[in-house]
């Protein structure tokens, strides 16, 4: 795609609508108390959240979220150490990473959620035999 001043300027035009729509980051700090990542914004609204729960965090040491930086459009928090980064509109609209991540992460608490019709179901599939096997690769001579 090449880069005109018509695709330019629509671009700058975007991010100053995003600029309006959404508040900006004014500060942003991980608390060791709680265990949390803590971003203020310009309208006195603090949003918190743990960092396992936010894709490029989850792994994190303390020592790795204590330099986070505000980005130049107030709209995104980065983290040096991990290389990444936290949309603020993402953020505020529940999302703490892609759409592929978020879906994911839900998968695996639907796996893990242990309902009735799930604990008969596995003691069903148990009764006759449990999961077949996996067959062996055929040697290749």
């Amino acid at each position: 795609m090449d880069l005109t001043d018509a695709v330019f300027e629509a671009a700058n035009q975007r991010g100053l609508a995003k600029q309006a729509a959404f508040p900006a980051v004014v500060a942003v700090r991980y608390d060791r108390r709680i265990a949390r990542v803590v971003i203020s914004l310009s309208t006195g609204l603090d949003v918190t959240f743990s960092p396992r729960d936010a894709q490029g965090l989850e792994h994190a040491r303390p020592s790795d979220l204590v330099d986070a930086q505000i980005s130049p459009s107030g709209l995104g928090v980065h983290f040096p150490k991990l290389d990444a980064d936290i949309d603020i509109p993402g953020l505020l609209e529940g999302f703490l990473g892609s759409k592929n991540w978020m879906a994911a992460r839900m998968g695996q608490r639907g796996g893990k959620a242990s309902t009735e019709a799930k604990s008969n179901a596995a003691r069903a599939n148990g009764r006759l035999g449990g999961r077949p096997r996996k067959a062996k690769p055929a040697d290749i001579a």
